[in-house]
């Protein structure tokens, strides 16, 4: 499908790429990984022709479609739905088959991404940025182009669309490059990776996870490599040493240091260490830190978006807010905050009570041209200038970034540094709204570690799976225009979503026409079935290989697990290895029966 061959691309005096090279297979899901600012978005560019490489050839299949998000927000008359069937007659012709279902099609798409049934018939000038973008995401996707390129997808998303995209992408039929740092994205969908690091590519075999086992044992590896390398030199240079002023010796010793200066250094694996975030402890306070009573909170008075709430914030509480965009969750989190006023019951807070609020909206209205000290700076006039400097040193701003312009800083460093002024003023309480938005692989775990590591409570409303998982405690489902504790964990409220997951929209038919169609879908289903039973016989068997190779890697990661028995741990290996050629051989198996049900379905 795709072939990159040494690519080299210059921005501004600086090399991104650098002899890039990798093929891509069609069908191949292909996850593009690497640290904020290592030119990911740059190749997508580069890929669609966007850009032109200053050395190197990139070459596409003939004829192939590629399919890309743009960053800016549709808008005009048309209607989220009419968008979307646009875009689909643009980029292919739809036979009459395909024409006939296309509304309902589209029409599931836009639900699966949050949009009702009356958001989908509102002019896209009418709705905001955010779902204006889901509308283009839905657009992109419902015309299913041969490449599809995706940067970040989730950032306009709520958990639940996340999810529902998350699903919609691991069935993608075609060729999906996906730019996240979304992790869980990425193990559910990728089934390659590609690391962009210093401008190559390496191409690894899997999920990200996959990808990160393959790169600790790379280094691993290595480190081995470097220490038997290390002793090699000290016993060359040992004999040249001792040998070298004596003439017998003479030309062994020449054969030394022949054998010295050919020896090529093992270069080890040091990726730049991820910056460290550490939030100011708040000062101890008893519980409870927020109660509500009978609160109803909304906008205008006489029309609550939240009613009936009794919650309280213990000062330890780490809660997680779910449900849908709409539903209230960004209404909660300013009630709990004061910065909206209920509009009856009772709101009782600590004394003390301070919170932090985090909001993508904050990393847009700072000064452009005011470095990171000068904003910290204004919200602390009494500290001094080194206490300044320590406070944005806990949120990975060292000397050279401390006085740089907000503008010239990446959005990953905009967003450490309103997490900075966010909690300048050592808050009880942190309330995150989508914190990770702009933040790589490596500062979302060092914001999980953060958190952890934080006192005090934590509100999160994100869509980031991995997060949730790491840091909340406790979920609140935001529905109904009230909120209620969520009794199960994210892999309950998981499958509670994949079950009311809304139907299509379909057009009014007659009777007769819909009895047709279920007597050809009864038949349909019936001669599925053999393919569905065999995707179902691959999935058990991939289960029972994964906990067969999970328990292995336990053993194998235990300390003396082998009691030092090198035989045993030799037949361990080999076992591991057996299980890995079985797995893939049980996907194969399985996405064969797959794609052979999305044939006969097309059929």
């Amino acid at each position: 499908m795709l072939t990159l061959s040494g690519v080299v691309y210059r921005l501004g005096g600086r090399t991104l790429l650098n002899g890039a090279s990798a093929q891509i297979a069609s069908r191949s899901r292909v996850g593009l990984v690497g640290r904020n600012g290592t030119g990911k978005s740059t190749l997508l560019d580069l890929i669609r022709g966007a850009r032109q490489p200053d050395g190197g050839t990139i070459r596409l299949m003939r004829g192939a479609r590629i399919g890309f998000l743009a960053q800016e927000a549709p808008g005009g008359a048309l209607s989220a739905h009419e968008a979307v069937l646009a875009a689909g007659h643009e980029s292919t012709r739809l036979d009459d088959s395909e024409a006939y279902a296309a509304p309902a099609r589209a029409a599931r798409i836009l639900a699966g991404l949050g949009l009702d049934e009356a958001m989908q018939h509102r002019p896209l000038g009418d709705l905001s940025g955010g779902w204006r973008m889901r509308a283009a995401l839905a657009a992109i996707l419902f015309a299913e182009p041969d490449l599809l390129l995706l940067d970040e997808p989730t950032n306009h998303l709520d958990l639940e669309a996340a999810l529902w995209l998350e699903r919609f992408l691991a069935r993608y039929r075609h060729t999906l490059i996906l730019v996240s740092h979304d992790r869980g994205l990425l193990n559910a969908v990728t089934t390659m990776t590609l690391h962009l690091d210093r401008g190559k590519l390496t191409a690894y075999a899997g999920d990200f996870n996959a990808f990160l086992r393959a790169r600790r044992e790379a280094a691993q590896r290595q480190d081995i490599l470097a220490r038997q390398q290390a002793q090699q030199r000290e016993k060359l240079q040992s004999f040249i040493d001792r040998f070298r002023a004596k003439a017998s010796k003479a030309r062994q010793a020449q054969s030394r240091l022949k054998a010295l200066a050919r020896l090529e250094p093992v270069v080890l694996v040091a990726d730049e260490p991820p910056p460290r975030l550490v939030f100011p402890p708040p000062p101890p306070l008893a519980p409870p830190l927020v109660t509500f009573e009978r609160v109803s909170v909304g906008y205008e008075a006489g029309k609550p978006v939240l009613s009936r709430l009794d919650l309280r914030l213990d000062p330890d509480d780490r809660v997680a807010l779910l449900g849908a965009n709409g539903n209230g969750k960004t209404t909660l989190a300013r009630l709990f905050s004061g910065r909206l006023a209920p509009l009856s019951g009772r709101v009782t807070r600590s004394p003390k009570f301070a919170c932090g609020f985090f909001a993508q909206h904050q990393i847009e209205e700072m000064r452009p041209q005011a470095a990171p000290f000068d904003h910290l700076q204004a919200l602390l006039p009494e500290a001094t200038a080194e206490a300044v400097r320590t406070r944005l040193g806990g949120f990975g701003f060292g000397q050279d970034k401390a006085f740089v312009p907000v503008a010239e800083l990446s959005g990953g460093e905009r967003a450490r540094l309103a997490l900075a002024l966010a909690t300048h003023h050592a808050p009880a309480l942190l309330i995150l709204d989508e914190p990770t938005n702009h933040l790589d692989i490596e500062t979302r775990e060092a914001l999980v570690a953060a958190l952890n590591a934080f006192p005090g409570a934590v509100v999160l409303v994100t869509h980031d799976w991995h997060l949730v998982e790491l840091v909340a405690e406790r979920l609140w489902l935001v529905a109904g225009g009230t909120v209620r504790p969520f009794e199960g964990d994210l892999s309950d409220y998981r499958r509670a979503l994949e079950i009311s997951e809304p139907e299509p929209v379909r057009r009014p038919e007659d009777p007769e026409s819909r009895r047709a169609q279920r007597r050809l879908a009864a038949l349909r289903r019936r001669d599925l079935e053999p393919l569905r039973q065999k995707v179902r016989h691959a999935e058990e068997r991939i289960a029972r290989l994964l906990r067969e190779q999970k328990a292995l890697d336990r053993a194998l990661a235990k300390p003396g697990g082998f009691g030092g028995d090198g035989a045993a741990l030799s037949e361990a290996l080999k076992q591991r290895a057996e299980l890995a050629r079985l797995l893939a051989e049980a996907e194969s198996e399985w996405l064969a029966a797959e794609e052979a049900i999305e044939r006969a379905s097309a059929d």
